[in-house]
Order: structure tokens, then sequence, then C-alpha cells
């Protein structure tokens, strides 16, 4: 099981690298836009496109698929609450990632209309979500 713990922490990381940096993308591509750069934006397109399908997704898959075994070689009943609101940020995280896609394929079809500043403020969601799911993890708080 600890080969899937660490299988499990790994991708965790990198769809968070993902999630981490997609929505800083999408700063400075909104930034570009608003400032009129059309060559920027289509080399900011290739690399969200990239990011989300090439190592977001991958990233998401494989963590929820590893975190799901390790649920599996575990007895659910002896989970306490603390797992329940795990999975509660799970969710939350899959939905923050569906709404990345959503936005790139705003972008895409050049149809943003949010702000740079927008953009920095979404970029913050995730560090809060990371944090929560770090401290129900190992502090496991309830």
């Amino acid at each position: 099981m600890l080969w899937v713990k660490s299988l499990h922490v790994i991708f965790m990381v990198t769809w968070f690298a993902g999630l981490f940096y997609l929505p800083r993308l999408f700063v400075y591509h909104a930034m570009a836009a608003s400032e009129g750069d059309t060559h920027g934006g289509q080399r900011f397109k290739i690399m969200e496109r990239k990011l989300y399908y090439g190592i977001m997704a991958p990233g998401a898959v494989l963590t929820i698929g590893f975190g799901t075994w390790l649920w599996l070689g575990w007895f659910p009943g002896a989970l306490g609450a603390w797992f329940h609101a795990k999975l509660a940020v799970v969710a939350l995280l899959v939905a923050y990632h569906f709404w990345c896609g959503r936005l790139l394929a705003d972008f895409k079809h050049d149809r943003n209309t949010r702000s740079h500043v927008w953009f920095r403020w979404f970029n913050e969601v995730p560090v809060l979500m990371l944090f929560a799911a770090v401290v129900l993890v190992i502090v496991r708080p309830f």
C-alpha cells in the first residue's frame, strides 16, 4: 500500500502544479488580450491546452484513481469524519478543475470577459483547498 500512497501523492502534486499554473497563465493571457497581443494569445492557447490535457487531466485521474485504491484497501467504516470532509474538498477540486476547462474554452474561442485581476483571485482558490486537504489528512481534526 505504500507504493499506492506514494503514487497518489506524486500525482496529486502533478495535478496541483497544473491547478496553480493554469490560472496564472490565464492572468497573463488576459493581460495580453487587453493589450491587443494576438500572437502572444495564440502561444498562451497552446500552453494552456497542453497543460490542461497533458498534465492536469492525467494528474487528476491518477490522483483520484490511486486515492480510490487506497480507500478500497482500508475498511471504509474505519474512516472518520475527516475522510468525508476530504472527499468534499476533492469534489470541490474536481469542480474547480472543470471550471478551469470552461475558462480554457472561453480563451480558445476568444470569449473571455474576465480581467487579469479576477484571474489573480481565482488563482488563490487551490491554495485554500490544498491547505484544507493536507490538514484533514495529517491532523485529522475530527
